[in-house]
């Protein structure tokens, strides 16, 4: 029962060590022994197609292995077998009029099928139209065949040099450069540029358009892009044709010399699109348009209207037409009588005065101001443009009174009646029309009906003398000072009508020079009348 039992312990042992191997991989295969041979097989090809004589071009070349077994076995060794191993490659393009700008090519390893190696090169200008070969030299090593068993693999490398070639096919179709270019960039302006470029291919460029990409963010063109083109039409061979693009500048960019590439799309003579080999333009930048003020016055004060003065100067580098002078402050305090002045065209470095009348409000602060403004002109196209970058140190006067009084008779005699003369002078930097003076008093001072006085005109600086009529009542104390009040409408130079503050002066009351007995002398005449009665009264008691 025993010796059942240990059989099949051993039994089953035995199964589960049989599926276990089963289940390893290779674990059969390890088992095995034999042999795989082959080799690489090169060959080379290019898919550029036709190239153009007098160009630059990328040379696509495709690199193919189709490998050989001749025994086979295993993936891994078939594919050891058929891999050309660390490939390098190398053009000889000495009988060809083409140069192939690139040394010795390491290509790495190259497993069957098929890979893409670019390599540059240069068409001769007066390379002949014609289909030539290039020699390709390579190098690569490879394992010839594969032993292997349980205990491993042996290999057979070796190292081959072979040489393969390649076609180019060279054409001398239309193909362009550029001759000639005028025109610069002004920085912060728009501009023209103007090129011309000659057809020196061989063939007709049908329906031909000249594209052109800016390099630079900071230049873009009239559609507000980085690329434009110019359509020319069909370009016969050694024909030039000129093409304009409108380019803007940014303003902050810098004065530099910025680059255009230029591409020409084509029909050949097949009806076939073409781009013909990309050229490059440079254009020039120059300084941005700019003006400066000089010989700066000012006549400004709190409550009245003022001006500034100055010198506006072109500082170029182009000359600037229709010239305008203009306030751009956002000031409410502030307030510009006329918004702009005209100062004509100037060429760089020409100069021309400007005046600019300003009203500043009573509710302004004496003080220096900083005011904004803007030239406005149009450049060379006519385009208007505005230049903003000027600011003018605007002193403000103290508010002061627009007229000032003073009176030739500061008197007047209690109870009496007078004549006053008052003379007003016109503080204002400007003309006033129409001036109407009027005087205010008050009890024991009045001014009856000729309280008003007019005078047509008064020139700045100028002094009126107005006469008004003041009465002072009995009851007003002799040497006692008494205010009088003036105020004056009038219109200024525009025709607005304004009114000013009240302005007080002075009057002394004196005593009446004459009529009737003075005052202490009734007052004695009383007393000594009533002392004599009252000492008659007591005698008769």
């Amino acid at each position: 029962m025993s010796t059942n039992r240990f059989t099949t312990v051993i039994v089953v042992a035995l199964t589960i060590s049989s599926v276990l191997i089963a289940g390893v991989p290779g674990a059969v295969s390890a088992q095995e022994s034999g042999q795989v041979i082959g080799q690489p097989d090169i060959s080379f090809a290019t898919a550029t197609g036709e190239v153009t004589a007098g160009t630059t071009d990328q040379l696509s070349v495709s690199v193919t292995n189709r490998g050989s077994i001749d025994k086979g076995g295993p993936s891994q060794y078939e594919n050891r077998v058929t891999t050309a191993r660390g490939m390098t490659m190398s053009f000889d393009d000495s009988n060809a009029p083409i140069d192939v700008q690139a040394g010795e090519l390491s290509i790495g390893n190259v497993p069957t099928g098929s890979s893409q190696v670019d390599v540059p090169i240069t068409i001769a200008e007066d390379a002949d139209p014609g289909t030539y070969t290039i020699p390709v030299e390579y190098e690569y090593q490879f394992s010839r065949s594969v032993d292997y068993d349980a205990s491993g693999a042996d290999y057979s490398d070796f190292t081959r040099t072979r040489t393969g070639s390649i076609t180019v096919a060279v054409t001398d179709d239309a193909r362009f450069e550029v001759v000639d270019i005028s025109g610069t960039a002004q920085i912060g302006d728009d501009s023209d540029v103007s090129m011309t470029l000659r057809n020196t291919g061989a063939e007709i460029a049908r329906g031909a358009t000249v594209g052109a990409t800016s390099r630079s963010n900071a230049l873009t063109f009239d559609s507000g892009g980085p690329s434009a083109t110019s359509y020319v039409g069909d370009w016969e061979a050694g024909e030039t044709r000129n093409v304009t693009y409108g380019i803007s500048l940014a303003p902050d960019a810098a004065q530099r010399g910025y680059t255009l590439d230029l591409t020409v799309e084509y029909e050949d003579t097949n009806g076939i699109s073409q781009s013909s080999e990309p050229m490059t333009a440079g254009v020039d930048a120059i300084d941005e348009q700019a003006f400066a003020f000089s010989e700066v016055e000012t006549s400004l004060r709190v409550g009245e209207d003022g001006e500034i003065t100055g010198t506006v100067t072109n500082q170029g580098p182009q000359p600037a037409n229709s010239i305008v002078v203009r306030y751009a402050d956002e000031s409410t305090t502030m307030v510009p009588i006329e918004e702009s002045v005209a100062v004509g065209s100037l060429d760089a470095g020409e100069s021309a005065s400007f005046r600019l009348p300003i009203e500043v409000t009573s509710s302004a602060e004496a003080s220096p101001n900083l005011v904004d403004f803007a030239v406005d002109y149009r450049n060379a196209d006519g385009d208007r443009r505005t230049y903003d970058k000027l600011n003018v140190r605007a002193d403000v006067a103290p508010e002061r009174d627009q007229f000032t009084v003073e009176l030739a008779e500061q008197t007047i005699e209690a109870g009496g009646s007078r004549t006053i003369s008052v003379d007003v002078t016109n503080n204002l930097n400007e003309t006033a029309t129409d001036v109407e003076a009027r005087l205010f008093a008050d009890d024991p001072l009045d001014t009856g009906t000729a309280d008003t006085g007019y005078i047509q005109s008064m020139e700045p600086g100028e002094t009126v003398t107005v006469s008004f009529e003041l009465t002072a009542a009995s009851s007003a104390t002799p040497d006692k000072t008494y205010p009088i009040s003036f105020d004056f409408r009038y219109d200024d130079q525009r025709g607005n009508s304004q009114l000013t503050d009240t302005m007080r002066v002075p009057i002394d009351v004196v005593e009446s020079s004459g009529g009737g007995l003075p005052i202490p002398l009734i007052v004695g005449a009383v007393v000594l009348v009533g002392g004599a009665a009252a000492v008659l009264w007591y005698r008769r008691q």
